[in-house]
């Protein structure tokens, strides 16, 4: 009797602890699942990407119900031993098998509390890898590339490398439109010529502050940023919307400067060197004396 009661108390406990399991994993999942659906609209994408997380949450709580259950009711100890070692020699072997792949799913977690770039924002991974964010999962990044390429990053890689966000708080972007004149040209023509071309262009924009509109400022600021053997060096500081918009602005005003320089008689100079031929030389000394 003493043991039907027994066995009906360890069976009355197993229903209580997978009970108490089921409302704790309805509750964080409930909790993950606000808080991944805040993120992902931050990120800008499908929520539903992180359901597995939720389900991982659930599985692991439920692992802990039946672990609780085997340790407790004395007729399923030794089962739950033999079974927690076998369970144990297997978790090993995958985690060993597993651990980039749970780095890359760490790292994308963080990406989403961290938030150092969403989808849409124009990013440089390191010195190589530059372009939009398309899609963010919790495994790798998808970036497109200017030649509409995707790039297929791993978030490990990603959280080891400097980033460097175009788009990130503010899109408006300093372009340096560097160029050489020669020594012979005209400066301030230079200069006027290139801030003239660069105002007429739709997309430069204003960007100067109330101190630098009160100290009368030009929109584009050129400065001379020094000399070489052969040219003087100008340096454009010329702002635009976007880096998009930026691109395209430099591109054009290569072109149009170009013409302008041609037109006002401002020579974009080319290395040149003055060779002495010292043989010839000794020959018209020795015929001249």
């Amino acid at each position: 009797m003493k043991e039907m009661d027994k066995s009906w108390e360890g069976w009355v406990f197993a229903i209580v602890v997978l009970a108490i399991a089921s409302v704790l994993t309805y509750v964080i999942r409930f909790v993950i699942g606000r808080f991944f659906k805040k993120a992902a609209i931050k990120l800008k994408v499908d929520h539903t990407r992180y359901n597995f997380l939720k389900n991982a949450v659930g599985f692991i709580v439920y692992l802990i119900a039946i672990i609780i259950i085997f340790r407790s009711i004395p007729v399923l100890h030794d089962y739950g031993t033999t079974l927690l070692t076998g369970a144990g020699i297997l978790a090993a072997i995958v985690g060993f098998a597993s651990q980039s792949a749970f780095s890359n799913i760490v790292s994308g977690i963080f990406l989403v509390i961290f938030k150092p770039f969403r989808v849409g924002d124009r990013i440089r991974i390191g010195q190589l890898y530059t372009g939009d964010v398309e899609d963010i999962t919790l495994r790798h990044t998808v970036i497109k590339d200017f030649e509409n390429r995707r790039i297929v990053m791993p978030n490990t890689v990603i959280s080891n490398e400097t980033i460097i966000n175009s788009t990130l708080t503010d899109e408006t972007i300093c372009i340096f439109l560097d160029l050489n004149i020669s020594f012979d040209s005209n400066i301030n023509t230079a200069i006027k010529a290139i801030q003239e071309e660069a105002v007429k262009h739709p997309f430069c924009i204003d960007n100067r502050n109330r101190e630098e509109l009160e100290k009368g400022e030009h929109q584009v600021v050129v400065r001379v940023i020094g000399f070489t053997d052969f040219a003087t060096q100008l340096r454009a500081y010329i702002w635009s919307r976007n880096p998009s918009e930026g691109f395209e602005l430099k591109c054009d005003l290569n072109k149009s400067i170009k013409e302008r320089f041609d037109t006002e008689g401002v020579e974009l100079p080319y290395p040149h060197r003055i060779i002495v031929n010292k043989t010839q030389r000794t020959e018209a000394n020795e015929s001249a004396s």
